[in-house]
C-alpha cells in the first residue's frame, strides 16, 4: 500500500486538503499503476514558527 506524506508550513482549508489528496492520488496511481483506493495521503501542517528558510523563521518573514 503506497503512502505519501505532504508537509506544509501553515494551515490549509479543507478544500485545499481535498485538492491535494485528489491530485497526489491521481499522480501516484498513474505513475505506479496502483488502484486509487490503495493509496494513503497524509497531510501534516507545521506551524510557521517551526519552519525556517535561510536561517529565518517563516513566521518572521
Amino acid at each position: 500500500m503506497p503512502y505519501v506524506n505532504v508537509r506544509v508550513a501553515g494551515k490549509l482549508t479543507r478544500e485545499q486538503k481535498q485538492k491535494i489528496a485528489q491530485g497526489v492520488t491521481e499522480a501516484i496511481a498513474e505513475a505506479i499503476d496502483k488502484p486509487k483506493d490503495s493509496i494513503l495521503v497524509f497531510i501534516d501542517e507545521d506551524s510557521r514558527d517551526n519552519v525556517a528558510k535561510g536561517g529565518v523563521l517563516l513566521e518572521d518573514k
